[in-house]
């Protein structure tokens, strides 16, 4: 989770934008300073970023290690599928202690764009890591068993209150969720464990003795399972964290693994990293990232401010104004065809340049002629029908990004129609709302892909081959 890499294409670049952002690959040196984006929109209050952190969130959300700039914050907010971002705020064993555009402003100007936030702190390790010091002032979480870990609950106490206070520096009040980052270690190591534990559950108390709410990043078969083991078989014994942040990159965009029980921080208190460091590129601008699925409730009680405006694309428009979008598509064959929606194949075909006639709404042979070279195309049987698995696969298209709730653009209207076409009719809007995502659950679940909610690559092979 501690990766450092975010670079900037010039693509992006307008006037209003003026520059973005390339920054070393090593955050201890000195990053190449960015202009941030000219005009910042207005602040949130103290109580939206507490409402924003995360509060009540579904969907799909990105870690970085260093800040993104303005500029690529308000690219991503507006191309990318992601609504909610991890930032390192605090402890000293991170990776990026230099954080050039972490400030109280970059808080309250993310959250009043429609972003929410998970403050990461990242200090004493356990003992066992092996990839550690990181810096000559980093501190492993002491071992010694004397006092039932008295030295590791010691630190505990201190790093709660040294990731309270820099959290309030920028702004994150009480109230918000604070995320501890314990990186994987030998789960089998007993003083490691153990010390680790009591270092968590030090640290948890006193996290909610500030007023903050406790939440615990490990990986999945080592801090995650060390935690769930406690709840299940030494209840009330350690203070346990009230949500968990799950590492486990098997590309499933859900918030399981079969490395703890299903009922544990059930409902609304898990999040999980599904996919490593890798290189999205949205809005024309390149972050390297760390991919998660949020499924969290509360605590937040006051609601978070609406997206400021921000520039949007020119509607979407398709053969100079022909429609391509209907609650129902029809099964077309040769003189017994709808010609409206006729109409919406030869534009569909013509804008893949399988079609040179006339848009004039006639099922010729022309029209079923370049139907049948897409057909073949696709590795469908060529046929004189258009029918409705031919549809759901032309609507859905070739592209598959990983979308989920808060995604907007073409991207989304194309699945949107591939639904419908699907029978799950849904409205095409362009923005992959709550509706949006029942539709999809629903699909998934009638075509035997796992229900996550989010389009995963499976849920795009199905709509490839026209499974309704």
């Amino acid at each position: 989770m501690r990766r450092t890499v975010i670079a900037a294409s010039a693509a992006l670049l307008t006037v209003a934008l003026a520059v973005t952002t390339v920054q070393t690959a090593d955050p201890t040196g000195s990053p190449t300073a960015a202009a941030e984006l000219a005009g910042a929109s207005s602040s949130a209050s103290a109580a939206q970023v507490v409402a924003s952190t995360p509060g009540d969130f579904t969907g799909l959300g990105f870690d970085q290690c260093v800040a993104p700039t303005q500029a690529a914050m308000d690219a991503w907010i507006k191309s990318s599928p992601y609504r909610a971002v991890g930032i390192y705020i605090s402890g000293d064993s991170r990776a990026c202690r230099v954080q050039p555009n972490l400030s109280p402003t970059w808080v309250t100007t993310q959250v009043s764009r429609g972003w929410r936030l998970l403050p990461i702190a990242l200090g004493p390790q356990a003992s066992c890591l092996a990839r550690f010091p990181r810096y000559d002032d980093d501190f492993k979480i002491d071992p010694k068993p004397d006092g039932s870990y008295a030295a590791a609950r010691a630190q505990g106490v201190v790093e709660a209150d040294k990731n309270a206070a820099d959290a309030a520096a920028l702004g994150i009040g009480p109230g918000s969720t604070l995320w501890y980052d314990l990186e994987a270690f030998d789960l089998a190591n007993t003083h490691c464990r153990e010390s680790a534990l009591a270092f968590i559950s030090s640290w948890v108390t006193r996290t909610k003795e500030r007023g903050y709410v406790a939440g615990f990043y490990s990986s999945a078969s080592s801090g995650i399972k060390m935690l769930d083991e406690a709840r299940l078989k030494r209840p009330g014994v350690f203070a346990l964290p009230d949500r968990i942040w799950i590492a486990r990159w098997d590309g499933v965009a859900n918030t399981s693994t079969s490395y703890i029980a299903e009922d544990g921080w059930r409902p609304g208190n898990r999040m999980k990293q599904f996919k490593g460091g890798h290189n999205e590129t949205w809005g024309g601008v390149t972050i390297n990232i760390d991919t998660n699925y949020l499924d969290l409730s509360g605590p937040g009680t006051t609601t978070p401010p609406p997206p400021a405006p921000v520039p949007t694309a020119a509607p979407e428009t398709h053969c100079g104004g022909t429609r391509i979008d209907f609650p129902t598509y029809y099964t077309l064959k040769p003189k017994a065809a709808s010609k409206t929606r006729t109409l919406a194949l030869q534009c569909l075909l013509k804008e893949k340049r399988r079609y040179a006639g006339r848009l004039d709404g006639d099922y010729d042979r022309a029209t079923r002629k370049a139907a049948g070279a897409w057909m073949k195309s696709r590795d469908f049987t060529p046929t004189r029908i258009w029918r409705r698995k031919n549809w759901v696969a032309l609507l859905a298209g070739q592209e598959r990004p990983v979308l989920g709730v808060g995604a907007t653009g073409p991207v989304v209207s194309r699945l949107q129609r591939a639904l419908s076409a699907a029978r799950q009719r849904v409205e095409v809007t362009g923005t992959f709302d709550e509706a949006t995502r029942s539709a999809l659950v629903a699909y998934q679940t009638r075509v035997g892909a796992t229900a996550t909610g989010t389009t995963d690559a499976a849920t795009w092979a199905k709509l490839a081959k026209g499974r309704f």
